[in-house]
């Protein structure tokens, strides 16, 4: 039995590249003709001139406050913001709400979400039964991995959350071969098997997300006969990267095309460093170009030792929305890159707040050559674009964290 869901997980990574690059172009033109946010965003541009990541860098990012914003400027005319290039009816079975509130369609053709590749890895196999504890109402989690199950050829059963009881009830009567769902609700769950004296031998898998996975419940899981795999995704996106056996970082879908750029802008940064994950799916049906997760990560060098190809993820490290108020100001990192952008001798950079409350102080640390007044220059800076001043320090290459931080808040809150 293969362990790769199909070939497209090892491929060459050059042709893997190739092609990605090759569906770029039409994904532009079907996003500026299908989708009116789109046709906005990205008027002008000649979709048949992107078919590289240097091509696809120009285009503008759109954040998720933005699609937010768009989705209530126009609901009484579109509820979609004018992102998603199909309608009600047939071709959308579904839709769903995530925080926000932002609404998002779900297309009709199986597997929508491109979940199945992630429950595959984490070892679900064709005639299992999965039991499915994320929600099934309002956010598309509960649908995403049922949809994802079903394409692998595994029944599921519909639990949904909450009810603990009656999970660990339905798990010792059905017998299903793992779980799906939040990895502390998989705790709870085995917590009250225990408590109620039931076993369940034959839940050994378990694919979870939506919230942090951390090695000690990993181990904690695995103790107790259950191996644990994590996979990121978003309501927005469907899969983006998931985890395999050799728990070696996140390996990306092949139905995505990443770039981690520097928080703040739509810059890609070198392999390794920290960065926004920037998104552009091949789904048609909800076209999103360059969409900003909002979400720190990094590329790890090397390829999976399963044999997986694609690029690997570090995992999810943060958020990249470091906006901060500074004495009744609102400082956020595209700021820290305008000044950035002034001084071509400035490798990167960090803004670090510090004081109590009410006496804020502003330093910025600069990872440059030393130069006569470029301190004070690249000071001036600073409050020409944020109307605050900060002390500028010039440190050297290479000295400052790689952690994705623009801002760091290190304020004394008492």
């Amino acid at each position: 039995m293969s362990k790769h869901y199909d070939a497209l997980e090892t491929r060459n990574p050059v042709e893997r590249e190739a092609a990605l690059m090759a569906a770029l172009p039409a994904q532009v033109a079907h996003a500026q003709k299908n989708s009116p946010a789109f046709a906005k965003s990205l008027a002008g541009v000649n979709a048949a001139s992107i078919t590289s990541r240097e091509a696809l860098a120009k285009l503008p990012v759109i954040r998720k406050y933005e699609l937010l914003a768009q989705q209530q400027e126009q609901r009484a005319t579109n509820v979609f913001g004018g992102f998603s290039a199909i309608g009600f009816g047939k071709a959308m079975p579904r839709v769903f709400a995530s925080p926000g509130t932002i609404y998002e369609p779900e297309g009709a053709r199986p597997d929508y979400w491109r979940m199945a590749r992630a429950i595959y890895a984490a070892g679900f196999r064709a005639g299992e039964l999965a039991h499915n504890c994320f929600s099934y109402h309002f956010t598309p989690a509960g649908s995403m991995m049922e949809t994802g199950a079903h394409a692998i050829g595994c029944t599921v059963f519909a639990g949904g959350t909450g009810q603990t009881e009656q999970q660990v009830g339905a798990m010792a009567e059905l017998k299903p071969a793992g779980y799906i769902g939040t990895p502390s609700f998989l705790k709870i769950i085995v917590e009250k098997a225990a408590e109620m004296g039931v076993k369940l031998p034959t839940v050994t898998k378990a694919l979870v997300s939506g919230e942090a996975f951390p090695p000690s419940l990993r181990d904690w899981l695995a103790e107790r006969g259950i191996a644990g795999y994590q996979c990121y995704a978003t309501a927005d996106l469907g899969l983006i990267a998931y985890e395999t056996e050799a728990r070696e970082g996140l390996v990306l879908d092949e139905g995505v095309i990443v770039e981690i750029v520097r928080p703040g802008t739509g810059d890609p940064v070198p392999e390794g460093e920290v960065g926004e994950l920037v998104i552009t799916t091949l789904n048609s049906d909800y076209p999103l170009i360059r969409f900003g997760t909002g979400d720190l990560s990094a590329v790890l060098p090397g390829q999976c030792p399963t044999g997986r190809t694609n690029v690997r993820i570090k995992g999810w490290m943060g958020r990249a929305d470091q906006t901060t108020k500074v004495r009744g100001m609102f400082v956020h990192p595209g700021q820290v890159a305008e000044v950035v952008k002034r001084f071509p001798e400035i490798k990167r950079a960090r803004l670090v707040v510090t004081g109590e409350m009410a006496n804020d102080q502003m330093s910025l640390k600069v990872e440059a050559a030393e130069a006569e007044g470029l301190a004070q220059k690249i000071g001036d800076a600073v409050r020409d674009i944020t109307k605050l001043r900060a002390d500028v320090s010039l440190v050297a290459l290479g000295s400052l964290p790689n952690d994705g931080k623009v801002i760091e808040d290190a304020r004394t809150y008492q």
